[in-house]
C-alpha cells in the first residue's frame, strides 16, 4: 500500500489504524479468522515501511511489490 499522509497526523497512528480497522473487517467478513488469530496478536505483521525522503516513488513501488512476493504463501490456512 503506497499512502500519502499529511504531516499534522503522525504516520504511526494512521498505520495503526488502518491495520486494527482493516484486521476488524476482515475477521468479521471470514469468520475462520477469529480462530487463527484468537490468541495472536493480529492479522498485520508489525513492520512497515516509511520513506517520508530520500526514495523516489520508482523505488517505493518496488518495495511493495517485492514485499507482496515476500509475503505470499507465509500463511496457509485450513478451511
Amino acid at each position: 500500500m503506497v499512502i500519502v499522509i499529511p504531516p499534522k497526523y503522525a504516520v504511526a497512528r494512521v498505520v495503526q489504524y488502518i491495520k486494527t480497522q482493516s484486521a476488524k473487517k476482515l475477521k468479521a467478513k471470514f469468520s475462520f479468522l477469529q480462530k487463527t488469530y484468537f490468541a495472536k496478536a493480529g492479522v498485520w505483521s508489525r513492520g512497515y515501511c516509511v520513506s517520508c525522503i530520500g526514495l523516489d516513488e520508482k523505488e517505493i513501488l518496488a518495495y511493495v511489490e517485492h514485499q507482496e512476493k515476500e509475503d505470499k504463501g507465509q500463511l496457509h490456512l485450513t478451511l
